[in-house]
């Protein structure tokens, strides 16, 4: 029965794209909308990105930030007034042009991020050194007109938190970014069990208006990068543009420096291609909506379901357990749940019950393991802690082993021409090796870890002084 429900998933080694596809549908994380491009989040993928939220959400408040909310569109003429910055969203822009029957005298942009609802509202509060620093986040949706989408990675419409502070000095808005991009990396490998490479975006891929922009970068199973939490100090740019000015200590009229951040729903779709496997999702339980599911074994017993129940309550001051009570097979609960990614499923029927004992199989290895029911509280917290280590340091190993170095630019080539993953290489700074590096290759410059060794002393595609090493890939 499990062969048979398992082919309703593509094989991951088959086609990963179409994996990805299967499993978000089928694990009930999403269905289309009639929009091109825009999913409908269930429950099931709510919650998931509810504990995500709830996680990140507390770490934005304990480092002093408080939550606002700005509104939905942006007039034409706001929105123009920092130049880089609407240049970089243009392509990806949409725009109110109607107000019911009547055409509007300035059109309205719907926010493909609020830099500039947060500078003019800056700009009006802000008025001395003692107003700074100014911390604020706010939790909304976006929207960008994207040319082609795929549930969580890329949509029209997505959700996300955008963090938009303003500081005194540049040293403050500097150790901001970098405490901000801590804590997206933090929570990506404590909650979500996702390694990521902390580094500085070159100038070409940086955020449209920043000064620079780090980022976090993870290594999908296809091999594939995706950046997965940004942070960028902003300088005093938008600062410039809006008028957002300070009087300091000794009288005189300052520039704020600015910083924004964000982490979105995007991030739901790097834990499926991270964990995944051919039987659908394998979510760590710390992000887990359910981390317990219990099956409960010929259930029409006399006390099977009373024995179950009592279970769940016991259990649910410890975890988040779920119970199926319903009269499916267990089979079909086992492959259901396995689907949808529960950490653990705990089985107990009529023999157990006089043993004294339960089953727990573990989603991420399929063991099963026999524990007796009075050691089942004391024991399932860590059985929990080893599956959540166990799942992380599985896709380390994996990124490291499709991590390579290339020397020479012909290496380079040959690399992405036959496999996947990560490249270390040097690069000379220069805007015309990476473009010829993403034409000849496919792949775009990820980062410049924070961390790099220097691995040669030229670059690795016109042979010149290298500055930096940077991680190469293919992306989504």
């Amino acid at each position: 029965m499990g062969k048979e429900f398992v082919k309703e998933i593509t094989a991951m080694d088959e086609d990963f794209a179409q994996w990805y596809t299967d499993v978000v549908k089928k694990a009930d994380l999403v269905d289309y909308s009639s929009v091109r491009g825009s999913m409908i989040i269930r429950p099931y993928g709510y919650a998931l990105w509810e504990n995500i939220k709830d996680e990140l959400d507390r770490r934005i408040k304990e480092t002093g930030h408080e939550n606002v909310y700005m509104p939905l569109f942006i007039p034409e003429s706001l929105l123009q007034k920092e130049k880089d910055h609407i240049e970089g969203f243009a392509p990806e822009v949409a725009w109110v042009t109607h107000g019911g029957e009547e055409e509007l005298q300035e059109r309205l942009c719907v926010r493909p991020t609020s830099e500039v609802l947060f500078g003019e509202h800056y700009k009006n509060i802000i008025h001395s050194y003692r107003d700074l620093p100014k911390l604020y986040n706010q939790w909304a949706n976006v929207v960008r007109w994207e040319k082609t989408t795929r549930p969580f990675l890329r949509t029209l419409e997505f959700l996300w938190q955008e963090g938009h502070t303003c500081h005194a000095t540049d040293e403050e808005a500097l150790e901001e970014t970098v405490k901000m991009l801590n804590v997206y990396a933090e929570l990506c490998e404590n909650i979500l069990a996702i390694p990521v490479i902390k580094g500085k975006k070159t100038e070409k891929e940086k955020f449209a208006g920043a000064k620079f922009t780090y980022t976090i970068e993870s290594l999908m199973h296809d091999g594939k990068a995706l950046q997965s939490g940004t942070s960028h100090h902003l300088g005093d740019g938008f600062a410039k543009a809006f008028g957002i000015q300070f009087t300091d200590q000794e009288g005189k009229l300052q520039y704020v420096q600015q910083t924004s951040w964000g982490f979105t729903t995007r991030i739901i779709g790097a834990m499926i291609m991270v964990h995944g496997d051919d039987r659908g999702l394998v979510i760590p339980p710390k992000a887990a909506p359910t981390q317990v599911m219990i099956v409960p074994i010929a259930q029409h017993k006399e006390g099977v379901l009373d024995y179950a129940y009592d279970l769940k309550e016991k259990l649910s001051k410890i975890a988040r357990v779920g119970i199926d009570a319903s009269d499916k097979k267990p089979g079909w609960k086992f492959n259901e749940y396995e689907m949808k990614g529960v950490p653990l499923r705990l089985e107990v029927g009529p023999k157990d019950i006089e043993k004294g004992q339960v089953i727990l199989a573990r989603r991420d290895t399929g063991e099963k393991i026999t524990v007796a029911a009075s050691e089942l509280e004391q024991k399932l917290p860590g059985i929990l802690e080893d599956i959540q280590h166990s799942l992380f340091e599985k896709a380390k190993n994996h990124r490291e082993e499709k991590t390579y170095q290339a020397f020479e630019f012909n290496e380079l080539k040959e690399i992405f021409a036959a496999k996947t993953g990560f490249v270390k290489a040097m690069w000379c700074g220069d805007r015309s090796c990476e473009d010829r590096i993403k034409e000849e290759t496919g792949a775009t410059s990820r980062c410049i870890p924070f961390d790099a060794e220097s691995i040669a002393k030229t670059c690795v595609c016109c042979g010149k002084e290298a500055q930096q090493l940077v991680y190469w890939a293919k992306a989504y």
